[in-house]
């Protein structure tokens, strides 16, 4: 994919976008997130762009984005069953979007996948009264392997530089459609 079509009805003024990467760096091809934003950290942003290596920290993520981001861009490894190194753009924006599982596994502060950081965000904001981003997008690849040791898979590797050029383009449509 190449991108999203920015929505109609943006409302205009300074857009907040976090763009984060998840990821244990010590679990192979889950270090995707981390090795992706290591990279965006070297391209030219629009302003108000915060980059941030996230890694396993979930539980702090998902109080960072009571911070009243208005785009998340979450980047990790997502398992769809494409082939290693496929990338993913999923719009997880609505709450029902995001498939929650009816059963969720109990809260690990280590082992938080994007569902459980999305799900553990819409339960602070109806508790604080915060509003959640108004768009949450999600740059997945497909892992070849998260056995444990430090490095990428050459597929995941060589899907880096397309996932940084994706979320350059992302975020910088996301600052022109806020900016009319």
């Amino acid at each position: 994919m190449t991108g999203v079509a920015p929505e109609a009805a943006a409302t205009p003024g300074p857009a907040r976008t976090l763009v984060a990467g998840v990821g244990n760096i010590f679990l192979g091809d889950d270090g995707f997130g981390v090795e992706t934003v290591r990279r965006l950290g070297r391209e030219e942003l629009p302003p108000l762009v915060d980059v941030a290596d996230v890694g396993i920290r979930g539980v702090h993520l998902a109080y960072q984005l009571l911070d009243g981001w208005d785009t998340l861009v979450l980047i990790d490894v997502t398992a769809r069953g494409g082939e290693p190194g496929t990338l993913y753009l999923i719009d997880a924006s609505a709450p029902e979007d995001r498939g929650a599982d009816p059963h969720p596994a109990p809260l690990d502060g280590h082992r938080m996948t994007p569902d459980a950081v999305l799900a553990l965000l819409d339960t602070l904001c109806a508790g604080t009264g915060a509003a959640p981003p108004r768009r949450i997008l999600v740059v997945g690849c497909e892992p070849a392997c998260l056995d444990e040791g430090i490095g990428l898979s050459p597929s995941v590797a060589a899907a880096v530089p397309e996932a940084v050029r994706m979320v350059t383009e992302l975020v910088r449509q996301e600052a022109a459609v806020r900016s009319l």
